[in-house]
């Protein structure tokens, strides 16, 4: 595939991640007019409320107790664990108030015909604090930027040469931004999966690009020719790889999306898309951002090289 001219095409690409970055950002703003928030934050981050019934018979929680959860309180995401050897449910839920719950409690009692003294049947009705605190999410913010500093310091040791390290940090924050904008359109909520989601995207993204430029190196060494023609060959000897790869990674994912429960569809769908951006950074946008920055150097150099041969003269 050494046809694929990626650097004559850059501009396209770079076009084409602008629109599908500035779309997730635009949708921000957009949700928090609407008053749902820039971002859909699960209970972990906002605190919420919980509440365990005993049903007295076995039910099949996601087709007999989230519809009617899903019309009494809108909007309160519920989820709903059966506790194991019992006929009794735990449901989890955004903060809602003790007269909700309450209208909540009347419907399953009504529902289940359940009989007896409500302390028999309601074995917990409270609220909960957030379990990720502000001081957790920015120890969360710096883990990543350090991550992004020792890549960065790293990838430039590495192959000896700053852009490269640069470029592929830059190429990390196109997925970043992509993920967050998968979140904030399809209103995925915001929990523990997101850390997760995100570093394994992270961490699956880099090595393609890697791979990349490590052939870029190579054929550096060996071959002469424009940084063009270099580019070009490298991702044309690599793109195979770098999509068989992702392909199979991508069966096993969207298998855990079918089959899954809702908190497994949670962390498989950005991973679907998480995947996609990573391998079409690594092919795409890491390499051309390696080029500009080459040629943005050379034309400062030989500009720096004009002006002390007008100096001189």
């Amino acid at each position: 595939m050494n046809n694929l001219k990626v650097i004559e095409r850059r501009k396209i690409f770079f076009i084409l991640s602008s629109v599908l970055i500035l779309i997730g950002l635009l949708a921000m703003p957009f949700n928090a007019a609407r008053g749902q928030g820039i971002l859909n934050y699960d209970i972990e981050f906002k605190g919420g409320s919980v509440m365990q019934v005993d049903l007295g018979t076995d039910i099949d929680p996601q087709t007999d107790i989230m519809p009617l959860i899903n019309e009494l309180l809108p909007d309160v995401a519920p989820r709903i664990q059966k506790v194991t050897g019992t006929t009794q449910i735990i449901i989890t839920m955004h903060p809602t108030t003790s007269e909700e719950r309450t209208k909540l409690y009347d419907a399953l009692v009504e529902k289940y015909n359940l009989t007896g003294e409500k302390g028999d049947i309601l074995l917990k009705d409270d609220n909960f604090s957030p379990t990720i605190s502000p001081e957790f999410k920015m120890k969360a913010l710096q883990a990543v930027a350090l991550g992004a500093i020792l890549m960065l310091i790293y990838i430039s040791f590495r192959f000896k040469d700053f852009k490269f390290g640069a470029s592929a940090v830059l190429a990390l924050l196109h997925n970043v931004l992509i993920m967050l904008g998968v979140y904030a359109l399809f209103r995925i909520p915001l929990n523990n999966t997101f850390i997760a989601a995100m570093l394994t995207i992270i961490g699956y993204s880099i090595n393609d690009t890697i791979i990349i430029f490590d052939r870029i190196r190579e054929n550096k060494g060996r071959i002469k020719g424009s940084d063009e023609e270099i580019i070009d060959m490298s991702v044309g000897q690599t793109i195979t790889r770098s999509i068989n790869t992702s392909i199979t990674t991508l069966v096993m994912v969207v298998l855990l999306y079918i089959l899954g429960v809702s908190s497994v569809k949670e962390f498989a769908f950005p991973l679907v898309i998480g995947i996609v951006a990573g391998t079409y950074s690594s092919i795409f946008i890491a390499s051309p951002l390696w080029y500009e920055m080459r040629k943005f150097q050379r034309n400062r150099n030989k500009n720096k090289v004009a002006e002390s041969k007008g100096k001189k003269k």
